[in-house]
């Protein structure tokens, strides 16, 4: 298939510190590749990718030093590119949200919009009301809830290389936080959570601008003030290996309906736990008592981190090959990509282009079938 990946301009593909979407987008696009497709990807320039680069932009928004910036002219500036180029592609994949909608409908019968952010918000009902012939992917079941009557086609949850994290056999006794410093993040119940225990906490987190008062008022003297936390800031892909891999369990303390998080299946692809609250997409991706521990209360919390280093790592590791891979996540794209091709009228079907339906990968949830 020839295929088209519309990427976020916030980010590099894949991004260079913290990032989620440009980071999926980036190992889908590339296991795409790995699996025999011709894709297209519009990015900025300073991606890195398997695919045929289109540069929309010069660099990722976020950390381009220009001071004035325009979100929005970036994106239809590449929409535009991606307009011209429409009638090239048998299926153009959308990671923007909605911004195409209004213009691309004459080829919405060619398009797959994954959504990647939370929907629970006024004015998102009336949109995907108004546009519904865009058929629509969610990364959990849990992310359709606000907008059940959406055009959901498929839940595919992501994925990342199995190759690009490390396999770690023991831990080194500490708890750790990666993400980012925000109120829904709850940072403030890691910390409380490794004060009880009376273990090492090392967070590794970006302050956005937005968090910033948050930071310096709530969670900053939380830090400064104990000796067993560890405040390292933001990381790359490349420090992941190592600081995921040393902890005894991640922590994942969210108050708010995770579409997805990927940090946790980065840390089951190093063999670590993670103890999450159950929230949002949490009982999708955490299988309690195998790769972690659901908690509701802080209590239950504290006493699942507390054991979490008697959890077999090697079967976190298998989980997540078996069911998180970049390549089990390009398969099921595939699966949609096909259907949506199949729904088309024949005439408009590409020439010269066989699409062969794809065997369902079908997950074995027994832990004797990884024993």
């Amino acid at each position: 298939m020839k295929i088209a990946q519309v990427t976020p301009l916030y980010e590099a593909v894949p991004p260079k510190l913290y990032g989620g979407t440009e980071r999926v987008v980036a190992h889908l696009t590339d296991a795409l590749v790995d699996l025999g497709h011709d894709v297209t990807l519009f990015a900025s320039a300073d991606a890195h990718t398997k695919a045929r680069l289109v540069p929309v932009r010069d660099q990722a928004i976020r950390l381009d030093p220009a001071p004035l910036k325009s979100d929005l002219a970036a994106h239809l500036s590449m929409l535009g590119e991606v307009m011209d180029r429409a009638n090239e592609f048998d299926v153009i994949h959308f990671h923007t949200d909605m911004i195409h909608f209004p213009l691309f409908r004459q080829y919405a019968d060619k398009t797959i919009t994954t959504l990647h952010g939370r929907l629970d918000m006024k004015d998102l009902p009336g949109v995907y009301a108004r546009w519904s012939e865009f058929g629509l992917v969610s990364i959990s079941d849990d992310q359709r809830k606000p907008l059940h009557f959406a055009n959901w086609k498929a839940t595919v949850h992501h994925g990342m290389p199995s190759e690009q994290y490390l396999f770690s056999p023991k831990s080194e006794g500490y708890l750790a936080f990666l993400g980012r410093i925000s109120p829904e993040k709850r940072p403030d119940r890691a910390i409380e959570i490794a004060t009880k225990l009376g273990k090492r906490l090392k967070m590794a987190a970006k302050v956005d601008a937005a968090d910033k008062r948050y930071w310096e008022e709530t969670i900053r003297p939380m830090v400064e003030g104990n000796p067993l936390i560890e405040f390292i800031g933001e990381i790359g892909d490349h420090q992941k290996s190592a600081f995921l891999g040393g902890a005894d369990a991640l922590l994942f303390p969210i108050d708010w309906p995770e579409p997805f998080g990927l940090v946790m299946i980065e840390a089951m692809a190093c063999g670590t736990p993670v103890v999450a609250f159950r929230c949002g997409s949490t009982p999708e991706i955490i299988e309690d008592g195998a790769t972690g521990f659901l908690v509701d209360t802080m209590e239950q919390a504290i006493a699942a981190a507390g054991r979490a280093h008697l959890l077999d790592r090697q079967i976190v590791r298998a989980r997540f090959d078996l069911r998180f891979s970049a390549t089990a996540m390009a398969r099921r794209y595939l699966d949609v990509y096909g259907d949506l091709l199949a729904r088309r009228p024949f005439a408009d079907a590409p020439l010269g282009n066989v699409i062969t339906p794809l065997r369902p990968i079908e997950e074995d949830r027994s832990f004797a079938a990884i024993a």
